[in-house]
């Protein structure tokens, strides 16, 4: 009975909000765009902003949230999420890349759940997520949205399947749902330096020139957060959307893949055109076709680095190297992966491969590794 409650309690929390975002997106329709209204319109971006976070994070549900939750525990060097339609081939792609088996049937919804699998590509360990279909509105919980997309949140890498037949039409709702859910697909965090403060009012510094932007779009944006005295400095030409996600402080920046599936069952002239789409590799899941290049786009996406260890006196390890899911990794960072208290006990490296001048080369923690350099740790004397 208590459940219930909290149902039907939640239930019209989400319907007040629903109609308080509807009203806000009609009064946006009907105001005209013009340097008078910015301002206002920034501050019901703003207000659209925070009724959608309280959305997309609800009121704490005790015990039972954790019977809705999709996500599983995460393993390997990298995860890549599989989104989309029902019935658009994810369960199919996963069965044949991870030989998991995840149930395959010609009606919709089949996968009711986050089916995991893993694959070994270039010595690093990859768990692939297969998660249910999503329907139009999963960023406003239907179809168990919100969890879907909240698994997708934790992944490296977002495969989005789309049907072949209708990919462009699939391709903006499924985008509309990842963007109303916190996920920037394909992008980099905008440059801007943010610090709220306790007085001084709000100070705004542009280091390039500004064509949305203004300091009275940006103090009605914080005055919808109830901030008053911040430093605020545009390194680069912002949106009103990227300052308040800014201030937000909770989006999610993940590459994308898009797989065009099922090409099959189209000529190779509509191929060339759907094709053109950026980001994309045209699979056929049930066929197999076209796996390596999704699987070399795969590998440049995810951005990995691998790191081989020579022991003092032993030829290098190649087959279980150290990959590292960062950009610019440190000989610190890759000691870290290992063990923490090794970077506390390093006195230098010597590194071999493309990040030095000389083979081998000995370097500081600071030092930056690329791909397949190959390292040996020497550690203080105590």
């Amino acid at each position: 009975l208590i459940h219930f409650y909290k149902r039907e309690e939640e239930k019209k929390f989400k319907m007040d909000i629903l109609r308080k975002i509807e009203e806000i997106e009609v009064e946006m329709s009907k105001t005209q765009k013009n340097k008078a209204t910015s301002a206002h319109l920034g501050m019901l971006k703003a207000k659209l902003a925070k009724l959608r976070r309280e959305l997309i994070t609800p009121k704490s549900q005790g015990g039972s949230a954790a019977v809705d939750s999709f996500e599983v525990a995460k393993t390997g060097d990298s995860r890549i999420g599989f989104v989309g339609f029902p019935s658009v081939g994810k369960s199919t792609l996963l069965s044949n890349l991870a030989g998991v088996y995840s149930e395959v049937a010609a009606y919709e919804f089949t996968t009711l759940t986050t089916v995991p699998g893993c694959i070994k590509y270039k010595g690093a360990k990859i768990q692939l997520l297969d998660l249910p279909g999503i329907i139009e509105g999963a960023k406003d919980g239907k179809g168990r949205g919100r969890q879907v997309i909240a698994v997708a949140r934790t992944a490296n890498l977002i495969f989005i399947v789309l049907d072949v037949l209708k990919p462009l039409g699939h391709k903006n709702i499924i985008e509309k749902e990842l963007e109303g859910f916190g996920i920037r697909l394909n992008k980099s965090p905008p440059n801007i330096i943010f610090k709220k403060k306790d007085k001084g009012g709000v100070n705004m510094q542009t280091m390039v020139p500004q064509s949305e932007l203004d300091l009275d779009i940006v103090k009605s944006i914080l005055a919808e957060y109830r901030i008053h005295n911040a430093d605020i400095v545009f390194r680069c030409d912002a949106t009103v959307e990227e300052f308040i996600d800014v201030v937000e402080g909770n989006r999610t920046y993940i590459p994308c893949i898009y797989l065009l599936n099922k090409i099959d069952q189209i000529s190779i002239q509509e191929l060339d055109i759907i094709c053109k789409i950026p980001h994309t590799v045209p699979i056929s899941a049930h066929h197999k076709w076209n796996y390596d290049s999704l699987l070399e786009k795969m590998w440049d996406y995810l951005k990995l680095v691998r790191i081989y260890t020579k022991p003092k006196g032993q030829l290098p390890d190649y087959e279980n190297p150290v990959v590292l899911q960062t950009d610019n990794c440190t000989v610190l960072d890759f000691c870290d992966k290992i063990h923490k208290t090794i970077g506390k006990e390093l006195k230098y490296a010597i590194v071999w491969g493309s990040s030095v001048k000389f083979q081998p080369q000995r370097v500081g923690k600071e030092h930056i590794l690329h791909d397949e350099d190959v390292v040996q740790i020497v550690k203080k004397i105590t």
